[in-house]
């Protein structure tokens, strides 16, 4: 298997360094020694098939020696600093580069699997190699899916058909892609499947007879040019066909651009020279030319494409480069590296590729998780249009694209400043959806607003819609904190929750950080622009909560800070324990229980008991049941018990004193008292009170809600 190999990279790099080459070989049938594939085969025979899908597309010795190696890490005990000994660092971070993406699951917590396309996306900016090994990784994979059980066939093509065709198309390796999208479609739809294969095997001596008869005739009219050239049939794929069928709702025998011929030509001019013929020879299709050479798609894909109807009607396409395009065609951007010298150097090709470095733009801006993911697919799978700027140049933007698109393609704050268009010199609305070909030119003025909620609605590219997102989300970020902070203060109070407990700085940064956010008050601006769910943050927070005050009831260790400890005296004495007198008892500070409450016991190691409030959560959650005793409360004295309330109201004139005055008018003595205005113009008033039984806090909220100017008035529970 070796000699084949290098006998075949030998071909296109006559200066590959065999020694290399075979110590990666070597090394991996080592490494991978005694391992089986699913289908019962040696291991081995996986990585040799992923480096031969590399020669095939004639990378480079680093790529193909990565590719052998590209499980060794993950799978033996071969160690990154053994390999970088070995093979030096280039290799080595390649091998590593594809480990880390053989992290990426298909269906899993959604989260997980974005934070792995993020990486992804680093690790195509680090070396584009890295995605090409993965692809043909993947490849080998589906041409051996028949191993594995239905599920994770149906599991792993649709992985493969959501995102690494789309990222082949885009990096232009058509070869592969078309060869995954028809592995994709016999597993997701067999039957489909082998009902093309069948038709067009039926159907394959009268195509080919017409194909022949079309080159034939080609022919006879390209000689006269006296240029060189070789013309073939392109036989369309298995998936495209498939496409076609369900867009038009047909049958395979009413599908008539089953054929396909391509023309190849030394030079550009040649190009237009054939197809001047072509276009004598049959009438073009109104709408179906392309021209790829004047205006490339963005991997670079340069070609005259145009369907014609032939003698009988017939209608097929013909595709037109020349050989270096068509080598770009089909192996797209692992036909650019070249060999000199024995030296394996790659050109800056993939720093051509726009959409990349676009894509690392928006994995650095956009922060929030689900919107990347958005950006990142709506960019793999739009199909493009290519408008012109006023100075000529080329600017891709997905189908169905506005005005509005091209100006933040251009520049954000053109978009930003756009208030009209002009298309081919004629103004047009901006809701107006471009064509290829058209000349764009945007009106902006320095008294615009800025853009509208509105435009979300009409652009169609996701670098528009973020840019426009980032913009109200810069415009409105103070009122966003101050929206976000109040929900999720109300929320906490909802619950029972002490704020300045339960908001801690440690734990809301903690989740700040998890979410991409690079502070506090981003994350309160995430939860009042909405694109964090409160839902999301609370019980993360109460989780810490729980670990913080779960008293004496999971730790036995716990400082007595942390509870309010009390011997048997002044509150305590009101409480009745059978038979366990002179144990000393306290209150838990969780749940704070007063006179009426209905309360239980908890037995501590060396620290007496503790008293919970039956509804506490910390008791219901208490693993041990068997250390909770029976306790009541014994009211023959009357004692003081203190109680945190907080009182919610308008900033009203005077409100403080009518609150104080309702207090002692009740009876009740306060201990402590603190008042903050929020933003929103109303006041938290934090209250220490003391009661004698709950009776009396029940009184006292409803003299309180009398008052006016009286939000709310609660209990805190802590």
């Amino acid at each position: 298997m070796l000699e084949d190999m290098i006998k075949k990279i030998k071909v296109y790099n006559p200066h590959t360094d065999e020694e290399i080459i075979s110590k990666a070989y070597n090394l991996t049938k080592q490494a991978h020694e005694g391992q089986k594939r699913n289908s019962g085969e040696d291991y081995f025979v996986h990585p040799v098939a992923v480096a031969n899908i590399l020669i095939d597309l004639h990378m480079d010795d680093e790529t193909i020696c990565a590719g052998l190696m590209h499980d060794v890490l993950e799978d033996t005990k071969v160690s990154y600093e053994e390999m970088e000994e070995m093979f030096g660092s280039e290799i080595t971070q390649l091998v590593d580069g594809v480990t880390k993406l053989k992290k990426i699951k298909y269906k899993s917590k959604e989260e997980n699997q974005i934070e792995n396309i993020r990486k992804m996306v680093l690790a195509m900016a680090n070396d584009i190699r890295v995605i090409i090994i993965k692809l043909s990784d993947r490849l080998h994979n589906m041409r051996t899916l028949e191993y594995m059980t239905r599920n994770k066939q149906v599991e792993k093509a649709n992985e493969t058909l959501e995102i690494y065709v789309p990222l082949a198309h885009r990096l232009g390796i058509n070869t592969v892609k078309w060869e995954l999208e028809d592995l994709c479609l016999r597993y997701l739809d067999p039957i489909s499947y082998y009902e093309i294969v069948d038709g067009i095997n039926q159907k394959r001596s009268e195509r080919e007879a017409v194909i022949n008869k079309i080159i034939g005739k080609l022919e006879a009219e390209v000689t006269d040019l006296k240029i060189s050239y070789s013309i073939t049939g392109r036989p369309k794929g298995i998936y495209s066909i498939y496409k076609k069928m369900k867009k038009q709702n047909s049958s395979i025998d009413e599908i008539f651009d089953l054929i396909a011929i391509r023309v190849l030509v030394d030079n550009i001019k040649d190009c237009y020279a054939v197809l001047g013929v072509v276009h004598t020879v049959w009438k073009p299709i109104p709408g179906r030319f392309k021209d790829y050479i004047a205006m490339p798609k963005p991997n670079l894909y340069q070609s005259l494409h145009t369907t014609v109807i032939g003698e009988k009607g017939q209608i097929f396409e013909v595709q037109i480069r020349t050989y270096d395009m068509h080598k770009t065609a089909e192996y797209g951007i692992a036909a650019h590296w070249k060999y000199k010298e024995g030296k394996n150097k790659s050109t800056n090709f993939d720093q051509r590729l726009t959409w990349i470095r676009q894509l690392m733009e928006w994995e650095k801006n956009t922060k929030d998780s689900y919107e990347f993911m958005d950006i990142f697919k709506g960019d793999l799978f739009s199909d493009e249009v290519y408008v012109f700027s006023p100075k000529g140049d080329v600017i891709d933007l997905p189908q169905g694209a506005t005005p509005i698109d091209f100006a933040y393609r251009v520049h954000t704050d053109i978009g930003n400043k756009c208030v009209g268009a002009k298309v081919n010199g004629k103004l047009k609305p901006l809701t107006y959806k471009l064509q290829t070909g058209e000349i764009i030119e945007i009106l902006t003025s320095k008294n615009s607003t800025g853009p509208s909620k509105d435009w979300l609605n009409v652009v169609v590219s996701s670098q528009a819609k973020s840019k426009i997102k980032q913009y109200f989300k810069k415009e409105q970020k103070d009122s966003n904190i101050l929206q976000g902070r109040e929900l999720l203060e109300k929320e906490v109070r909802k619950k029972g929750y002490d704020s300045s407990k339960i908001l801690v700085d440690d734990w809301l940064e903690e989740i700040s950080e998890k979410n991409n956010l690079l502070s506090i008050d981003d994350l309160y601006a995430a939860i009042g622009y909405g694109t964090i769910n409160i839902q999301g943050v609370l019980p993360k927070l109460e989780k810490r909560y729980e670990e913080k005050y779960r008293e004496d009831l999971t730790f036995d260790d716990l400082s007595d800070e942390e509870v309010q400890t009390k011997k048997k005296s002044e509150n305590t004495d009101n409480i009745s324990i059978d038979d366990l007198s002179n144990l000393e008892s306290k209150f838990a500070k969780c749940c704070n229980p007063v006179p009426g409450d209905k309360i239980v016991g908890y037995i501590t190691m060396g620290r007496g008991i503790t008293i919970h409030r039956i509804d506490c959560p910390n008791v219901a959650n208490i693993e041990n049941k068997e250390r909770l005793i029976a306790v009541k409360w014994d009211l023959a004295e009357k004692s003081k018990y203190q109680v945190k309330i907080n009182v919610l109201s308008t900033d009203s004139p005077g409100y403080l004193a009518d609150l104080t005055q309702t207090i002692s008018k009740e009876g009740i003595n306060v201990i402590g008292m603190n008042a903050r205005p929020t933003k929103d113009l109303t006041f938290n008033i934090g209250l220490i009170v003391e009661i004698t039984e709950k009776e009396d806090l029940n009184k006292l909220f409803a003299a309180i809600r009398k008052i006016k100017g009286t939000i709310d008035v609660y209990r805190v529970k802590n």
